[in-house]
């Protein structure tokens, strides 16, 4: 199991198309801290850099969402792809 499976497990049972998580809530669905460069909008892009990985990415976009950093808020915004 990935460390990121939690969240694409939780985001796939949401009904809702649009939405708003604190880095507190995924922390907790997580089980773990995210790292220090969530803060940064990079971190959350819905594209892939060539030659990089990113599992949190395809944690959420597996569950057909993209993630949208709020700046300054410790918030996440994401919106349903699929």
């Amino acid at each position: 199991m990935g460390k990121y499976d939690p969240l694409r497990d939780y985001l796939r049972r949401q009904r809702a198309d649009e939405f708003e998580l604190t880095f507190a809530d995924i922390e907790r669905r997580l089980g773990a801290m995210l790292p220090r460069s969530a803060d940064r909008p990079q971190w959350w892009a819905n594209v892939s850099d060539p030659g990089t990985t990113h599992v949190q990415r395809e944690a959420w976009r597996a569950a057909g969402f993209d993630a949208f950093l709020i700046a300054g808020k410790d918030r996440v915004r994401f919106r349903r792809t699929m």
